[in-house]
């Protein structure tokens, strides 16, 4: 590749800025273009942090980071890598929804990022092409942007969805950020706030589903897999209607997942089995109550009751332990309105004497009594306390997972909930929670994040070059973090640390490459998993540019 020494410094895959060397700027004609100086990365990091602590707002501090990302991939990673734990609610959730939000009126940068418009699918290889530059793209992340976080359809500025996370795959996991591409499917947007926004950068009229919607995601995905034989490829915050839909459609076919219905499940799997680790109770023995039972709160479910299946229970069996709850109250299966995830665990009218009556929560868990609470609603403080109070009355440790986020939204907070039941309950919020102090007691609260498990999967799965992710790669990946808890310690967490998301991340990546392998899904020979995990992983370091990377002096 042909570039010009300002190009150079413009490409966000090959700047150094001013850790290029006395040699190399000779070399690519960077004398004068740069300051005399020749600093070192950790120099370059120091710098860049102290700027950082001086923004004023977490939006201002994400747009300074994006400065840096567009500017100098390693430098960013560096940062990141530094501040992981302190950098996640700014680079991704909650922060990431104010950008989304304010996309089209803050974009100055692309972001190496490709958009894909239902009304041009014509343009979809030449696109995907041209983003890709000639890298070897093993990951992808695509989004539609219609559910993007609990704030719904947000159109094409979802893409940034996609960006972030792919910033935490490589700070968390060490994915190769030159093999990874945003990609954000346009099919337009019902969010009537962005059709009439005359600066919106999306196709500007109402979502299409259907037949032509399907044909363009086919379009896309089959396109993918052609110029990318290696991908593993992401959704992400698509919409109810379509996200199981597009799932199913191709886990079969592809390596292929969906955080919103498989990570979110994994994650909260891996919860349940550490809060059972401190209760000592089995999983066979628990009831569970979902809050929720759109895209993620059905997806869990459906996750949670394959762990029941895979502990010797029947699939008939173990959907007798479920119940979810949605706007209409308890699920029957006389309703009309049921989507094809919901159809399983509906309940029969027969089995409550007062089923009429169930339409809401408190009435439903009066007439359940759940051992575990999943709230994935978006519908704030609705874990009240006469409802966990009543669930508390019939279980000696209940679980409660109120995990909808942001902030605003969550059915509870930590601390209300162990006061409300005596410091009993088992928690886990899908928000930031700090340390509840109660009777003496610090009880610390586990954070059902995402991040815990996504990062290390894909990074196992790619280290694996696992032809599919299987369902026996995902149990295995909720195992390898449900066994960390301490069960002796008072007040332990039923998850891991995320401050610790780096080191977990192998840990899962372990676990999920060790299973695929044993699966025989490699389509590679692999003879030790732990040497095929850190061939392929990144770090954040300078090293010499390719021999390929040719520049063109001023006067040449």
């Amino acid at each position: 590749m042909e570039y010009t020494p300002e190009q150079l410094l413009h490409n966000p895959f090959l700047n150094k800025g001013t850790a290029f060397t006395h040699a190399e700027r000779d070399q690519y004609g960077l004398n004068g273009i740069l300051p005399p100086a020749v600093q070192t990365l950790e120099q370059q990091a120091k710098q860049a942090y102290a700027q950082y602590q001086r923004k004023a707002t977490a939006l201002e501090k994400r747009i300074f980071l994006m400065e840096i990302f567009n500017e100098n991939h390693v430098l960013f990673y560096k940062l990141f890598s530094q501040h992981v734990y302190e950098f996640m609610p700014i680079v991704y959730d909650p922060t990431i929804a104010d950008t989304i939000e304010n996309y089209s009126a803050l974009f100055t940068n692309p972001q190496n990022a490709t958009y894909l418009s239902i009304d041009e699918p014509e343009h979809i290889e030449e696109a995907l092409k041209q983003s890709a530059d000639g890298r070897d793209i093993r990951l992808i992340v695509v989004t539609d942007g219609e559910g993007i976080l609990g704030i719904g359809d947000w159109g094409t500025q979802g893409v940034d969805i996609a960006v972030g996370k792919l910033m935490v795959y490589t700070a968390a996991a060490g994915i190769d950020p030159s093999q990874v591409l945003p990609v954000v499917l346009d099919a337009g947007t019902n969010n009537q706030e962005l059709l009439k926004d005359d600066l919106y950068l999306g196709v500007r009229h109402e979502r299409i589903y259907g037949e032509q919607y399907h044909h363009f995601v086919d379009q896309f995905v089959d396109t993918a897999e052609k110029l990318f034989p290696d991908l593993y490829l992401h959704f992400e915050d698509f919409g109810r209607s379509n996200a199981a839909t597009i799932l199913n459609r191709y886990k079969e076919k592809v390596t292929v997942f969906n955080d919103d219905i498989q990570g979110t499940g994994i994650i909260v799997l891996a919860g349940i089995l550490g809060a059972l680790n401190i209760s000592h109770e089995k999983i066979a023995d628990q009831v569970y109550m979902s809050f929720g039972a759109g895209t993620a709160g059905a997806g869990i479910a459906s996750r949670i009751c394959e762990e029941f299946v895979q502990q010797g229970m029947s699939p008939e069996e173990a959907k007798k332990h479920f119940y979810l709850v949605d706007k209409q109250g308890l699920l029957f299966d006389d309703m009309d309105d049921l989507t094809p995830e919901q159809k399983p665990f509906a309940r029969k009218r027969s089995e409550f004497a007062n089923a009429d009556e169930l339409t809401s929560l408190e009435a439903a868990v009066k007439a359940v009594h759940p051992t575990i609470l999943v709230g994935t609603s978006t519908v704030p403080g609705t874990f009240t306390e006469s409802i966990v109070k009543e669930m508390a009355s019939a279980t000696a440790r209940p679980i409660i997972f109120p995990l909808s986020n942001p902030t605003k939204l969550a059915e509870a907070k930590a601390e209300d909930l162990i006061r409300w039941t005596d410091g009993q309950a088992l928690v886990a919020t899908g928000i930031p929670a700090e340390p509840v102090e109660y009777k003496g007691v610090s009880y610390e609260i586990g954070q059902a994040n995402n991040a815990l498990v996504y990062p290390g999967l894909g990074l196992g799965t790619i280290a694996a070059t696992a032809r599919l992710l299987t369902d026996g790669m995902i149990s295995a990946a909720a195992h390898s973090l449900g066994g960390i808890v301490d069960p002796a310690q008072p007040g332990a967490a039923v998850l891991p640390p995320v401050s610790k998301l780096s080191e977990f991340s192998q840990t899962v990546a372990f676990a999920t490459a060790k299973e695929a392998v044993a699966e025989k899904l490699n389509r590679t020979e692999i003879k030790d998993v732990k040497k095929a995990i850190d061939a392929v992983k990144w770090e954040p370091e300078y090293s010499p540019l390719a021999d390929d990377v040719k520049v063109v002096k001023r006067g040449e």
